[in-house]
Parts: C-alpha cells; sequence; structure tokens
C-alpha cells in the first residue's frame, strides 16, 4: 500500500470519528432539549393543575330567577370563617332532604332544573356551592371539599332530615367522602362516578407522573369500600369524560346493599334526562328502613 493510500484510510478514520462526535453532541443536545422542555410541561401541569380539576364560570343566579319559588339563599360560614352560598328548601313532611354536590364546571344555578324535579317529588334540597365557585369565597381543593361538606352534612342532620346524598361527577367523590364518615346517610347516590381523580388525570396524561404530582387525588375508590348507607351508581355507555368502567369498578368495589344502572346510549350530562331521578327515588322507597314513608 502507497503512502497516499495510507493517509487516505488515516485521513478517512479522521473523518468518521469527527462525525461520530458531532453526533453524539447532537443527540445530547436533543435529549437535554427533551428532558427541558418535558420539565416544563411536567411543572405546568403541577401548578396550574387545579385550573383543570376545578372550572367555576358564570354568576350564581337566584332560585326565583330560575324558576325555583321556596327556595331560600343561605350564607353559611365554615369553621375555618370562610363564608359559601347553600340553596335550601323544606321536604314534605316524611320525605327526605337531597344534599346535592355538583359537577367541575359551571355553578350551583346551572342545575336549576335538577333542583325543580327534586322540589315536585315533595323532596327537600341543601345544595351548597364549592370553595371559589361563584357565591362561595376561598379557594378549592379536595381537604376543603370534604371538610365543608362534613359541616354540612351536620348541620341539616341536626334537623332530624333523612339525607340522600346525591353527587354529580365530581361532586361523587366528595359525596362519597361524607358517607364514608357519616353512615347514617339514608342513601348515597353516584351520578357518573370516577374511581378517583388521579386515575382520570393517568388516563389523559400518561406521559406524566400523575401519582407523585396530584395535589387532589380523590380517591373514592377506597372510601366506597367503607360506606354503609345503601349506594346506587348511575353511568352512560357513551360517556367520554368519564368512562362507564369507572362506574362499573367502583360497584365492584362497595359493600352491600348497591345497585347499579347503566344506561346505554347516554353521555355524561344526560342521565337525569334518562330518567335518574325516577330511578333515585324508586331506589330510595325500596329501602326497608323508609318504604312505609313513601
Amino acid at each position: 500500500m502507497s503512502a497516499e493510500d495510507g493517509n487516505s484510510s488515516i485521513s478517512s478514520a479522521t473523518d468518521s470519528v469527527s462525525a461520530w462526535r458531532k453526533g453524539g453532541r447532537f443527540l445530547r443536545k436533543v435529549l437535554v432539549a427533551g428532558v427541558i422542555a418535558y420539565g416544563i410541561a411536567a411543572g405546568y401541569m403541577y401548578f396550574n393543575q387545579r385550573n383543570f380539576v376545578f372550572v367555576p364560570t358564570g354568576e350564581l343566579e337566584t332560585p326565583e330567577s330560575k324558576g325555583l319559588d321556596g327556595v331560600a339563599v343561605e350564607t353559611v360560614t365554615m369553621a375555618d370563617g370562610t363564608n359559601v352560598t347553600v340553596w335550601t328548601a323544606e321536604p314534605r313532611p316524611g320525605a327526605p332532604t337531597v344534599m346535592y354536590f355538583h359537577g367541575n364546571s359551571s355553578n350551583l344555578s346551572a342545575r336549576h332544573k335538577r333542583f325543580k324535579h327534586v322540589l315536585n317529588s315533595g323532596y327537600g334540597l341543601y345544595a351548597p356551592t364549592y370553595r371559589g365557585y361563584s357565591g362561595s369565597e376561598g379557594s378549592p381543593s379536595e381537604a376543603a371539599f370534604i371538610s365543608d361538606a362534613l359541616e354540612h352534612y351536620d348541620r341539616l342532620t341536626a334537623t332530624g332530615a333523612p339525607v340522600i346524598l346525591h353527587g354529580e361527577s365530581l361532586g361523587t367523590g366528595v359525596a362519597t367522602a361524607v358517607a364514608e364518615q357519616r353512615p347514617d346517610a339514608k342513601l348515597l347516590v353516584l351520578e357518573a362516578p370516577y374511581t378517583a381523580l388521579v386515575d382520570i388525570a393517568s388516563e389523559q396524561y400518561p406521559w406524566l407522573p400523575v401519582t407523585a404530582l396530584m395535589k387532589d387525588p380523590m380517591p373514592t375508590r377506597e372510601r366506597i369500600k367503607k360506606v354503609q348507607s345503601p349506594i346506587l351508581i348511575l353511568h352512560g355507555t357513551k360517556d367520554r369524560i368519564i368512562p362507564v368502567e369507572h362506574g362499573k369498578r367502583l360497584y365492584d368495589l362497595a359493600p352491600e346493599p348497591k345497585s347499579l344502572e347503566i344506561v346505554d346510549g347516554v353521555s355524561h350530562s344526560d342521565l337525569w334526562k334518562n330518567g335518574l331521578w325516577e330511578t333515585v327515588q324508586r331506589t330510595y322507597c325500596a329501602l326497608e328502613t323508609v318504604r312505609k314513608a313513601c
């Protein structure tokens, strides 16, 4: 081999090493950029997570403006001094009062059509607003919601009224937490429930370490195991917000007595329009402890 050929081979090898080094440096830059981008995204989600979970919108209107005559608007001061608004109405003699925990969006007055059905049935109503939502002070969180809900429950039961706990979507976690700690509730109604908020977040953001980041995990799947009240779970097969599998899993975890209503072809917000309230009344009146009252 000539000197010229040797020099050519050395030059080629040197070029290859240089190319590998450049490629390695580029790859490291890409990896570093990816780690930085992931950290920024994870940090954004962590610090803004409650804006995704709790979505209060609109002004709280009056019951009268929504056609709810006989519903009183009360300002209730919680143990820590936070003022929240509650809509209340007395039941007919012998009928229960529905303690209603609404979903994560809008506000209490958006549920006025549901409340109309409750009142027309002769049932009472106790519907609190959440902290940070229209009509109430404070900031939303799992701990605050549950603490307030327990205070509301104790305030209501002090009157001697039998109580149906009704949770809608986000409110199912709150209602279950109350039922876990207050076993004298007559019935726990879960409308389109989730196994846990952290489970929903994990499904929506599989690329994030949600379990480590979630401030408000709301583990309904753990709490429901300790509920002593009868349980009614309702879920639609076309629910795209909280898949029906969540309701089915909660039913499997729940102790007896329990019942599950899967409504075919119904989405997240349409259960009430498809016989939910009639099912609640039928389930309540079938209970041994209240059958004569119906």
